[in-house]
């Protein structure tokens, strides 16, 4: 491993002091002129930035494309994923050898049938820097194709319409969408316009083959903590609009059968209570009814139902109790059955109530620790439920559970490539314990010809990832990447800590706010319980999380830089203060409520007490990687750029510094399957360097 270059050679960014002051006290921000894409000297030194990264891992590039090959020659290239029944078709995705992107088709009446391919995301992304495919919608017929597109990476899509009889496209194009859904007249098209925050605030009605300039303004959201969303109910009844701040909600509905009627309230905001709505239409037209999951006096969310003729909280009743030691993640609602996705003890569970005898039945899975979530099934007259599955050893597997035999059938499980054998990889959960005495759960695999510490009086490159925010469930799930690091000796963790939702509701909420030091202090005890138990030691212990996860990433570096060998920080939200301070940034009104807002004293001296740009010290840091995108929109460029520059300047290590920033992709990375094992390569060769491991 090659020391960094000593700074006369890496991009020294001009500091330019601006004063900002809140509450009587003054910030300098020396790099806040990186905010301003539009100058030229702005981009120059992103691209110095690039080009120093290029230049100081350029004896890493043998390892990379060995790493690349690796992670390529594990997946099957040309794939198919399970078809799915609705109405007469099955429809599916597939993906081929040497293409970047899927293919979307369906076969009508029998898997036997002739395919139809209805969607070819590799045409579409031809000569694309970047693309992502977002809205894909069939109507009710059956007969056209709504889907939405973005070449840019700033998450605005472009909305097109796809005659699936000719399989020509209709004339009208929208542009700044985000949701889209179908009336049942497959002529009536809702969808959401973003405003310049790229805040989804407007819902918008059109009518098929008309010119989008007459379509027509339904409701506009005005409160900018608030953002829409589209759905309707797997019924198909309904059409559902919901506004939703981090910890209010207020849904709205229309029957679906007349699209030009008024949407109606289920049940007006007030402020802390959430809610999700569901329709169940009750047998021979009676008990019309929708479910709702609340947390109205409900920490962990509780099961409601109400007349739909009336659906105002007064009127709701409750189904499932709220329980303390369950939390109700959400519903999928049959003709016959509710599935509860619940999570009990930091694991999900499924859970499924059979409408006519009351009787639950829970399913079960017996790894220490794994993932689970439902999968898309469109019918609701249907006695199969489709879950995936998977774990840190157990591949992606897609099950079909019969609901009232309770049967359970193996669809498909990920083909592993190359002679992946689980046996050879073990799982384990384990708690951590944090400062103040919580028990933090922290889920590790590692590959069982490797010798723990205290066994063999030696510890091992271990690699601890963690997200914490958004009340987010990070998954215990396979990756066929990190076999890359596990069969070089690497062990692999992740730290569940509080600001995510393992634990419940409480377990988030002691995560945020006032309370966001317990995020990185969980983190860091996690770490430490590692190292005590013998499993790694700091000189072979890396790091990494992305966006609320790189802020925790930088905070821990800030905290307890000597725990730490290398970390990388990806699109890492790090001037806390300044962005939400600023109404003008995806992450500010609407962040409000997740951080706090720091037009309030208490606040804004909190945040700024953990702002990772605000907090970097004259101390050493680890070696570090950030990366970020040109056209992000959620986390701005600029963030991330101005914490390199400003440790730069700063740090009293030579440690590698890298920033580099993908100029034509967005929060997500580089598009396309190809580009983004390259880039999951690039990291891990980044990491591997830095624990001396080089082949």
């Amino acid at each position: 491993m090659t020391e960094s270059a000593s700074s006369s050679q890496f991009p020294i960014a001009a500091q330019k002091p601006k004063s900002l002051i809140q509450h009587g006290d003054e910030r300098i921000d020396p790099y806040y002129w990186l905010s301003d894409r539009t100058n030229p000297e702005v981009i120059a030194y992103l691209e110095a930035e690039n080009s120093y990264t290029e230049a100081q891992t350029q004896h890493t590039t043998a390892l990379q494309k060995t790493l690349y090959h690796e992670m390529l020659g594990r997946i099957q290239e040309t794939d198919l994923s399970v078809p799915y029944r609705y109405g007469r078709y099955y429809y599916y995705s597939r993906t081929e050898e040497g293409k970047a992107y899927s293919i979307y088709c369906r076969k009508k009446d029998t898997l036997e049938a002739a395919e139809e391919i209805l969607l070819d995301e590799n045409i579409l992304a031809k000569e694309q820097e970047f693309f992502e495919l977002g809205v894909f919608e069939v109507s009710p017929s059956q007969t056209l194709l709504a889907y939405a597109t973005d070449t840019e990476g700033d998450e605005r899509y472009t909305l097109q319409i796809i005659d699936l009889e000719t399989h020509h496209h209709f004339p009208e194009i929208i542009a700044d969408t985000s949701d889209a859904v179908w009336a049942n007249d497959n002529k009536t098209l809702f969808y959401l316009r973003l405003d310049e925050a790229h805040r989804p605030f407007q819902l918008w009605r059109h009518q098929l083959q008309t010119d989008p300039n007459q379509d027509q303004l339904i409701y506009e959201e005005g409160d900018e903590s608030y953002y829409l969303s589209l759905g309707t109910s797997r019924s198909e009844a309904y059409i559902f609009l919901s506004a939703d701040s981090k910890i209010t909600s207020e849904v709205r509905f229309i029957n679906a059968n007349h699209p030009t009627e008024d949407f109606q309230i289920v049940h007006p905001r007030e402020k802390g209570i959430e809610y999700s709505v569901d329709h169940h239409p009750g047998t021979n037209g009676q008990d019309n009814r929708f479910y709702i999951v609340t947390n109205d006096n409900a920490i962990n969310f509780k099961l409601m139902v109400a007349p739909v003729s009336a659906p105002s909280k007064a009127n709701w009743k409750t189904v499932i109790p709220h329980r303390e030691a369950v939390m109700l993640n959400g519903i999928d609602v049959f003709k016959n059955h509710i599935v509860l996705n619940e999570q009990q003890k930091g694991l999900p569970t499924l859970r499924i109530q059979h409408l006519a005898t009351g009787e639950f039945t829970q399913i079960d899975f017996p790894e220490p620790t794994y993932s689970v979530n439902t999968a898309l099934m469109r019918e609701f007259d249907n006695h199969i439920l489709r879950f995936r599955y998977s774990s840190l050893t157990t591949p992606l597997s897609v099950f079909d559970y019969n609901m009232d035999t309770h049967e359970r059938e193996l669809k498909k499980q990920q083909p592993v490539l190359g002679g992946y054998n689980p046996n050879q990889y073990e799982s384990q959960r384990f708690m951590a314990i944090a400062p103040d005495g919580t028990e933090v759960p922290i889920s590790l695999v590692y590959k069982k010809d490797i010798q723990k510490a205290g066994i063999a009086n030696q510890s091992h490159p271990l690699h601890l990832t963690g997200y914490g925010s958004y009340g987010y469930h990070y998954p215990a799930s396979f990756s066929s990447y990190r076999l890359s690091l596990l069969d070089r000796g690497v062990v692999c963790a992740i730290a569940h800590i509080r600001g995510g939702g393992e634990m419940g509701r409480k377990w988030y909420e002691n995560g945020k706010f006032l309370h966001k030091q317990n995020t990185f202090t969980d983190f860091i005890a996690c770490a430490e319980h590692l190292i005590q138990q013998g499993w790694t030691s700091p000189d072979q212990l890396t790091i990494s999380g992305g966006s609320a996860g790189g802020l925790l990433i930088g905070a821990v570096i800030n905290q307890r830089p000597d725990l730490f060998k290398a970390a990388i920080a990806q699109v890492p939200f790090v001037d806390v203060v300044t962005t939400i301070l600023d109404p003008n940034l995806p992450l500010s009104v609407m962040e409000w409520d997740e951080w706090g807002n720091p037009n309030e004293p208490e606040f804004y001296h909190y945040m700024k007490s953990y702002s990772p740009y605000d907090n970097v010290s004259t101390q050493a840091y680890p070696n570090l990687l950030i990366t970020a995108g040109l056209n992000d929109p959620r986390v701005s460029y600029w963030e991330p750029a101005k914490w390199a520059a400003k440790l730069r300047a700063t740090k009293t290590d030579h440690n590698q510094l890298l920033l580099k920033t993908n100029m034509g992709a967005g929060h997500g990375g580089p598009s396309g399957r190809y580009e983004s094992i390259k880039e999951i390569a690039f990291e891990d060769a980044f990491l591997l360097d830095h624990l001396g491991i080089t082949q």
